[in-house]
């Protein structure tokens, strides 16, 4: 007898499980359909996020940071640390066993919320038939009212650097690394290229970051980037800008890559190449021809703006649709969708979705940027404020960046909140927040924050805005 549900989830990511959990929570009979297998070959939730992405590559960089601070950082407190050393599979297996508690947490959720677990691969047949092909290549087909399509994506290949999981490795082979390779090269500066290159570069590797793109990090505000790439050479990674990879050669362990930039044809050989030049969605296998799901131009499947696809009851969420490849987001849209489903008039404001990149400094950004709003035409005071003058950052001896607050110069409706820095993530949230409900510079300037704190650079960005900063000179305005 063919199963049926109310909502059959493809995909146990961001997006997927936390779709299952809340549509669970909302009465609907729900089914998650997950195949990835974990290194002892069950099936682990979560996605690339939980298991080979944003948790691994944060316990990683949290690991590496800790030994750097030992290292070098502990002197100027007044701590002494001799013979410090990092034993790579030691931090390694502390990355895996925080990733198997995590992924075993969402089992547990899906088991506490009623969420019925289906291992296999799933495939969007017509009329709402979901075809699930087990490990054991059994197949089985459930009937679904609706179906939410959240497959994810995976790391783009390049012809130039192939794969091999030895010397070339994607984002998912640099997280487990048992030594740290003495050269290193990063093939893409975007934020999964400079993660992993912050992690090895702070273990000890020479680091090499190969960009095709002329401008560095050109979705960030220009002002945050230019400090970003100062602060990054700074502490040690090689960043070529305008780099276009043509070839690599393999040989003897090490890894030759020929590339392309202003000044001609260049070789560089490395131990190590992390080929991390961005994802591209899941779509193989997933949907049979007669779906009637559409796909767009870039391959990504057709939404509109709730997430709904071209078949009536047919939704997709995360990676594998239009926008930011963000954990978060993914996971927003996949509750925004549950509630859908369930009669709820829920929506997103995907003009507030924060992006945050976990080097040390933090950057992270909401809203607009400067050269955005001005390419829009639209009129508006800036204020900053530096780490170096806040007391909270000095203590803690970590005093680079900046907080940068945008603000429309006719309303003074803040459109954009720029943070490198200590607790980047955390500062950008907290203008997140304020924009959501539409607050000005000056509201941000009123309210009273604690001090000490990081937070309070947020407020003297929003007081310069307008000229009304306390502790830092404020600009004039021209």
């Amino acid at each position: 007898m063919t199963q049926k549900f109310d909502v059959v989830v493809i995909g146990a990511g961001p997006g997927g499980y936390v779709a299952a959990i809340k549509a669970a929570q909302l009465g609907l009979k729900t089914a998650c359909i997950e195949k990835y297998q974990d290194n002892e070959g069950k099936i682990a939730l979560g996605g690339t996020c939980l298991n080979v992405g944003c948790i691994p590559s944060k316990a990683l960089l949290d690991s590496s940071w800790k030994y750097h601070e030992a290292k070098v950082g502990f002197a100027i407190h007044g701590i002494e640390a001799k013979g410090v050393s990092i034993d790579v599979p030691a931090m390694v297996a502390r990355k895996s066993n925080i990733v198997k508690n995590l992924t075993g947490g969402v089992s547990t959720l899906f088991k506490a919320n009623g969420v019925t677990l289906l291992e296999g691969h799933g495939k969007l047949l017509a009329g709402k038939q979901v075809e699930v092909t087990a490990l054991d290549g059994t197949t089985q087909v459930v009937q679904a009212e609706n179906v939410i399509i959240a497959s994810g994506s995976k790391p783009i290949d390049i012809p130039p650097a192939p794969v091999n999981h030895d010397t070339i490795v994607d984002s998912t082979g640099a997280l487990e690394f048992q030594s740290v390779p003495k050269t290193l090269g990063v093939i893409g500066a975007g934020v999964i290229g400079l993660e992993l290159g912050s992690v090895w570069a702070r273990l000890g590797a020479d680091v090499t970051v190969i960009e095709a793109q002329d401008k560095f990090l050109p979705a960030a505000d220009e002002q945050i980037a230019k400090e970003a790439l100062k602060t990054f050479t700074k502490q040690g990674l090689k960043i070529r800008l305008g780099a276009r990879l043509t070839a690599s050669e393999v040989k003897k362990k090490q890894v030759t890559v020929s590339f392309t930039d202003a000044e001609g044809e260049q070789q560089l050989t490395f131990d190590k190449l992390i080929v991390a030049v961005g994802r591209r969605p899941v779509t193989t296998d997933l949907l049979a021809t007669d779906s009637g799901v559409d796909l767009d131009e870039r391959g990504f499947i057709y939404v509109d703006d709730q997430c709904a696809t071209s078949v009536p009851g047919v939704y997709a969420v995360g990676d594998v649709v239009r926008g930011a490849m963000l954990a978060h987001k993914a996971s927003e849209e996949g509750v925004m969708v549950a509630e859908r489903i369930a009669g709820h008039k829920a929506q997103m404001n995907y003009d507030l979705i924060p992006s945050v990149i976990y080097t040390h400094p933090e950057i992270a950004w909401v809203g607009k940027t400067e050269q955005q709003l001005k390419g829009e035409g639209v009129a508006v005071n800036v204020g900053t404020f530096p780490f170096a003058a806040s007391g909270r950052a000095m203590a803690a001896n970590d005093t680079g960046g900046m907080v940068k607050v945008i603000a429309d110069a006719n309303t003074d409706r803040v459109l954009g909140v720029h943070v490198i820095g200590p607790s980047a993530a955390e500062l950008v949230q907290q203008g997140a927040i304020g924009m959501e409900f539409g607050t000005s510079a000056e509201d941000l300037g009123m309210m009273v924050f604690s001090h000490p704190t990081l937070s309070e650079a947020l407020h003297e960005a929003a007081l310069a805005v307008n000229g009304h900063a306390i502790h830092v000179v404020n600009r004039k305005k021209r």
